[in-house]
């Protein structure tokens, strides 16, 4: 099945945001760069150390026992596991990366809820 146009402009369009993004946020061991992926389904967030290539924190809502959809209440849900998963690791302050997506919707909600459970953006 061939791809639209429209589609490919828009894959296009959100590579060059990524690209800008990235140019200004970089992660390290005491404030790591937290990473969105959202898919139709699925959510994936990771915590980077870009100095050392390190991922010190990840969670894949598909792999969770109670799969989690990729909406807003489902990234209310990641964002608080998310946000254990960092206290574990003894992170409280994280660098935020949307990934090349706008700031509305499912990125702007994990963000949210991750400030409301003590995670410093």
């Amino acid at each position: 099945m061939r791809r639209s146009k429209a589609l490919a402009k828009r894959d296009l369009r959100r590579l060059k945001r990524k690209r800008r993004v990235r140019g200004r946020i970089s992660g390290t061991a005491d404030m790591p760069r937290v990473t969105i992926f959202k898919s139709n389904r699925y959510l994936v967030i990771q915590a980077i150390d870009d100095v050392a290539g390190n991922t010190l924190a990840f969670l894949n809502t598909a792999h969770l026992e109670n799969k989690l959809p990729s909406n807003i209440n489902g990234a209310k849900e990641a964002a608080k596991i998310f946000a254990e998963k960092l206290k574990a690791a003894d992170i409280d302050a994280v660098r935020f990366d949307r990934n090349g997506y706008k700031y509305h919707g499912v990125v702007a909600a994990f963000a949210d809820t991750l400030r409301e459970n003590g995670i410093k953006l």
